[in-house]
């Protein structure tokens, strides 16, 4: 928020110390932290919160109806108000405890049948049934009016049992109370207010706070989410300017060269987007300003080729390129893959290789030499410097932290092109997709003969399932495909409660399994050699493995053509994009192919819909939505790269992508004929409060 002096104010001050204290906690300490933390949701008397969406071990607020209330004496001492509470069709119990029934009495005052009250608590399991032990209460002075509290939204505060949502908003209440134009910074125009209906920003954060009816609060709503994508889009076109004035290598080639040859080399034709794709980024190479990109691709439809080709461009115009590969599995496979391919230098770095290995390619890179450097995070040693660097390519961009990533972009005198690759792009990075913060290259076509995978969820509790599944690896076996078994840990986990399954259990449960008697099963994990891993893949690859037990040590770069079935044992351990990955180990061939996702019987509402939405689709962006809607956005101003905590405010990037556009459009047209904003001192004061918070393209 804007901050004159109300807005710079310790809350202290303004809502004393005891509420002070407890807002602390949730890290608001200025009256602007308090007037940008939104309530999650409004309430209205009257509509009550449907108790079908209540769940084991979450903090609820609940505006709930009393159905009933009775006092009960324990079997050992003390007393208990056991109050049922109902939504109009479900109910839940709210359980109050206390030595003796007097300290219960405004209890049973308060809570009487057929009055609403709202609730704050954690929900537990009692008997099998749900319930609410000794939750917050609101008391509420009915001399206020019926009527008019009835019209009033009920603001609902992320909030915890420590900290209930009516202190929240009592301590915002005051706030708004003394709010006065001249307190806030508004960078809106009457322009904008005029043409997208929007409040003056000072009368939005008071409806937004203290609603006077539905139609004002969406007015407010509305407004309060404009201004924010107003600032943000204003921070991220600045830096954009900005990072358009830098100088960055011009990758030229010519007909007949290098890149020519490579193309006319290849065993196969590149497809439609394939071609597209290395064309829209050959075209930013030749520029002098530093292309930030993100190639996405799903996994097997040949995003690693198009890299090549550029990095292939780079070098026959005389520069260096650098491939960050994120495990040694796939930073030798390309190696091997691009050395066959290609008709220029191909060098590898890793944290195995040799002295002598190293020694060379250090000095390769120190002295220009024209060549693809590929490597783990070992190209990102302080002493290695590439002098010449025109392109960096990012494999599973997501894989690499925010620091890692600048690190090689930071050598030279001129900032080189970055290609960010990826199939299944984290929240963070869907995110700034939506910004128009990140250009986007999409291929989105399978090469000819490639199937999608299809995808089958599995209950470990039906156990004729689970027994089906291994008659069908079985068949697959037989048929001459091969088969990935995926556990989320190498080691037994037991004496644990809840025992997941790991390669060392595994191995030996299969390996007496009778569907699976006569096959050869091996194990492939993150604790191998680097010689064990190649000799088991190429066991594997071969056909005298033709079972694999492994971790997530496949997730990304193992190309087995004959792999045509994966069984993923505790799928909810797994994220969307783990998934989306490791099931793109199978079906690289013409063969059709099944991925088997086994899951626990007694996983949460939310790991129950993020494996719906992996076996409903096999779409990386749509996968990569799905996980926005599930984690949300993380910090797409920090350097966080996913998470529930999120540095937008009012703002969600999917629900509100058309505000964020209208936006981007308008801070286009103000930048274009005011670049520093010298005619809108407010919205230039805004975007410069952002400050480093905001990342461009290289921190995403």
């Amino acid at each position: 928020m804007a901050a004159p002096q109300l807005l710079d104010s310790a809350l202290d001050r303004v809502v004393g110390s005891y509420a002070a204290r407890k807002l602390k906690s949730l890290g608001l300490e200025t009256t602007a932290d308090l007037l940008g933390y939104f309530p999650r949701r409004y309430a209205h008397w009257g509509r009550l919160t449907p108790l079908v969406s209540v769940s084991e071990g979450e903090d609820v607020t609940l505006l709930a109806r009393v159905r009933q209330a009775k006092l009960v004496r324990n079997r050992s001492r003390g007393v208990r108000l056991v109050v049922e509470l109902t939504d109009g069709q479900g109910s839940i119990d709210a359980t109050f405890f206390a030595q003796h029934p007097g300290k219960l009495a405004v209890h049973q005052r308060l809570l009487v049948p057929g009055s609403e009250h709202l609730f704050a608590g954690k929900v537990s399991r009692y008997r099998s049934s749900l319930q609410l032990t000794h939750p917050q209460f609101e008391q509420f002075d009915d001399a206020s009016g019926v009527k008019e509290r009835a019209s009033r939204p009920i603001p609902i505060y992320p909030a915890t049992s420590a900290v209930p949502t009516w202190l929240i908003a009592r301590a915002t209440a005051l706030v708004a109370q003394m709010l006065r134009a001249q307190d806030v910074d508004d960078p809106l125009t009457d322009g904008m207010r005029s043409k997208y209906d929007l409040l003056p920003l000072h009368e939005a954060l008071v409806q937004v706070h203290t609603p006077t009816s539905d139609d004002e609060l969406q007015r407010a709503l509305r407004t309060v989410r404009w201004v924010e994508a107003l600032d943000l889009q204003t921070a991220l076109g600045q830096r954009r300017l900005v990072a358009d004035s830098l100088q960055a290598p011009v990758v030229e080639t010519e007909p007949g060269g290098w890149l020519d040859q490579a193309r006319q080399a290849l065993p196969f034709e590149l497809t439609g987007g394939q071609q597209a794709a290395l064309e829209q980024i050959l075209s930013d190479m030749a520029c002098a300003h530093p292309m930030q990109r993100l190639l996405q691709a799903d996994v097997g439809a040949g995003k690693t080729v198009v890299a090549a080709l550029a990095l292939t461009a780079a070098v026959e115009a005389g520069f260096q390129g650098a491939l960050l590969a994120p495990t040694e599995v796939l930073a030798e496979q390309h190696v091997r893959s691009l050395s066959a391919l290609l008709p220029v230098p191909v060098e590898l770095l890793t944290g195995s290789s040799s002295a002598a290995v190293r020694t060379r390619v250090h000095q390769l890179a120190a002295n220009a030499q024209p060549t693809i450097f590929v490597g783990t995070h070992a190209l990102l040693e302080d002493s290695l410097k590439l002098a010449h660097l025109a392109l960096v390519v990012v494999d599973e961009q997501h894989r690499f932290g925010v620091a890692q990533r600048d690190a090689l972009l930071a050598g030279g005198s001129k900032t080189p092109h970055l290609l960010a690759m990826t199939a299944t792009p984290i929240p963070r990075t869907v995110a700034m997709t939506v910004f128009g913060d990140l250009d986007v290259t999409v291929v989105g076509e399978l090469p000819a003969g490639r199937k999608p995978v299809q995808t089958f969820l599995v209950d470990d509790a039906r156990r004729t399932w689970v027994d089906r599944v291994w008659v069908r690896a079985r068949e697959e076996i037989d048929a001459g495909g091969r088969v990935f078994v995926v556990t989320s840990r190498i080691d037994s986990t037991a004496g644990e409660e809840k025992e997941l399954a790991s390669v060392e259990d595994t191995l030996t449960q299969l390996r007496e399994c009778p569907a699976l008697q006569g096959a050869e099963i091996a194990a492939l994990h993150g604790r191998m050699s680097s010689e064990q891993k190649a000799t088991t893949i190429a066991a594997f690859n071969s056909g005298q493995v033709s079972l694999l037990v492994t971790t997530t040590v496949i997730e990304v770069g193992v190309d087995i053509r004959q792999a045509s079935m994966m069984v993923i044992l505790d799928a909810q351990q797994f994220g969307l994009s783990q998934l989306h990955q490791l099931r793109g180990r199978v079906g690289r061939g013409d063969k059709p192919a099944v991925c088997m996702a086994i899951h626990r019987h007694d996983v949460g509402e939310d790991s129950i819909r993020r494996l719906q939405a992996f076996a409903s689709s096999s779409d990386g962006f749509e996968l990569a939505e799905a996980d926005l809607e599930l984690r949300r956005e993380g910090d797409v101003l920090g350097q966080s790269q996913s998470g529930k905590a999120t540095s937008l405010k009012a703002l969600r990037v999917l629900r509100d992508r058309r505000v964020i556009e209208q936006a981007r459009k308008e801070v286009r047209a103000l930048l274009a004929d005011d670049p520093h904003l010298r005619s809108h001192p407010q919205l230039a004061r805004r975007a410069e409060r952002l400050g480093e918070q905001v990342q461009w393209l290289s921190r995403t």
